[in-house]
C-alpha cells in the first residue's frame, strides 16, 4: 500500500496522476484538514474535497479545485443578499457541504462522513482527514491572525506573514486509520504540497510525525520549490516565516528526522542545488499536463522501489 500525505491544488494532481498508476484500494491518502472553515453556516474541507472529486473524476481542470463545469447561481444570489462571497462555492460542490454538515450535526466524525462521501461518489482509495478534531491553520500579519481561507483566498496572499501555528493540534488525535496506515505501508509520500501549510498542520497532530520515524517503509517528499521559488501559492514566503531557506535544502530540514528520500526537479540538479545527509533524485516535476502527473507517479515510484531494493544490495 501506498501511503500519501497531501494537501492543495499540488497535492491533488500528484494523486490523481498516482492514481493512474496504482490500483485504488492499494492506495489511502491522509490529507490536511487545517484549512477547514465554517462558511455560510456550512463545514467546508477543502482539501479533502479537492482528493474527493480528484480520485472521482470531478475536480475541475481549469481551477484546480471544485468540480468540472460547476455554476455558482448561489454564490450570485447569496452576494445579491450582502453576503459574504469571496469564497467562492459552486452550486454542486454545495452539495458535498451541505451533506457533509447535516451528518456531522447528527454525530458523525469527519472521518467516517468523509468515507460515506467518497463511497457515494464511487471512490474507492481511502481518503483519511489527519484527525476527527478541529485543528486550525492560522496565519499571523501585522494587522493580526487569519485563518488560512482569509489569508490566501480573501486577501489573496498579499498581506505579509510573520508566522504560522496550528490552533488545536496540541489537543488532537489522528483519525482512526491513520497510524495504521503509516504503519502497514509499503511506501510513504509526502506530496508536492506547501511543507508549511498544507503538510505542517498534519504533522503537527500529535503521533503522525513519531510513527513517520517509525515505520519500516521509505518515506519520499517531492519538492513544491523549483530554482528557489514556489512553483505556486506562498509556500516561499511561509517558509521564510520559519526561517528556512527557499530551496530544496528547506524543503528537505521541514521533514529531515523522518525523511529517507527528497525527490526535486531536475532544473535544481542543473543548478548544482544539492541537500546534505538525505538521497536526493531528481525528475521533472511539474504538472502542467494530465499526462505529467501520470509521469511523475510513476518517477516517484520507480524511485521508491530503488530505495526498497537498497538494503538488499548492499
Amino acid at each position: 500500500m501506498i501511503v500519501v500525505l497531501t494537501g492543495g491544488s499540488g497535492g491533488a494532481k500528484f494523486v490523481q496522476g498516482l492514481a493512474a498508476a496504482v490500483p485504488p484500494r492499494e492506495l489511502a491518502v491522509i490529507v490536511n484538514t487545517g484549512d477547514d472553515l465554517t462558511w455560510w453556516g456550512l463545514h467546508v474541507s477543502p482539501d479533502l474535497d479537492s482528493i474527493t472529486y480528484a480520485l472521482a473524476g470531478m475536480l475541475s481542470r481549469k481551477r484546480g479545485w471544485g468540480v468540472e463545469g460547476d455554476t455558482f447561481h448561489c454564490l450570485e444570489a447569496m452576494r445579491r443578499m450582502g453576503n459574504p462571497a469571496w469564497f467562492q462555492v459552486g452550486d454542486r460542490d454545495l452539495a458535498t457541504h451541505l451533506r457533509r454538515t447535516q451528518l456531522l450535526s447528527g454525530g458523525r466524525t469527519l472521518s467516517a462522513v468523509t468515507s460515506e462521501i467518497a463511497g457515494t461518489l464511487g471512490v474507492e482509495t481511502r481518503i483519511l482527514p489527519m484527525s476527527d478534531d478541529r485543528v486550525e491553520t492560522r496565519v499571523l500579519t501585522a494587522d493580526g491572525e487569519l485563518s488560512f481561507q482569509e489569508y490566501f483566498v480573501r486577501e489573496r496572499y498579499q498581506v505579509a506573514a510573520r508566522g504560522v501555528r496550528f490552533e488545536g493540534a496540541e489537543h488532537s488525535r489522528p483519525a482512526p486509520g491513520v497510524l495504521r496506515a503509516i504503519a502497514m505501508a509499503e511506501a510513504v509520500v509526502i506530496a508536492p504540497s506547501n511543507p508549511i501549510t498544507s503538510i505542517g498542520p498534519i504533522l503537527a497532530v500529535p503521533g503522525i510525525r513519531e510513527a513517520l520515524k517509525q515505520t519500516a517503509a521509505p518515506v519520499a517528499a517531492i519538492s513544491p520549490i523549483i530554482g528557489g521559488a514556489a512553483v505556486s501559492g506562498p509556500a516561499g514566503e511561509l517558509m521564510q516565516t520559519q526561517g528556512l531557506p527557499v530551496a530544496i535544502a528547506g524543503v528537505a530540514r521541514c521533514y529531515a528526522d523522518f525523511l529517507d528520500l527528497l525527490i526535486a526537479d531536475q532544473r535544481d540538479a542543473a543548478l548544482g542545488l544539492r541537500v546534505e545527509a538525505i538521497a536526493v533524485r531528481y525528475t521533472s516535476t511539474l504538472m502542467r499536463l494530465e499526462a505529467d502527473k501520470t509521469s511523475l507517479a510513476r518517477s516517484v515510484l520507480e524511485f521508491l522501489r530503488e530505495r526498497l531494493v537498497e538494503p538488499a544490495a548492499s
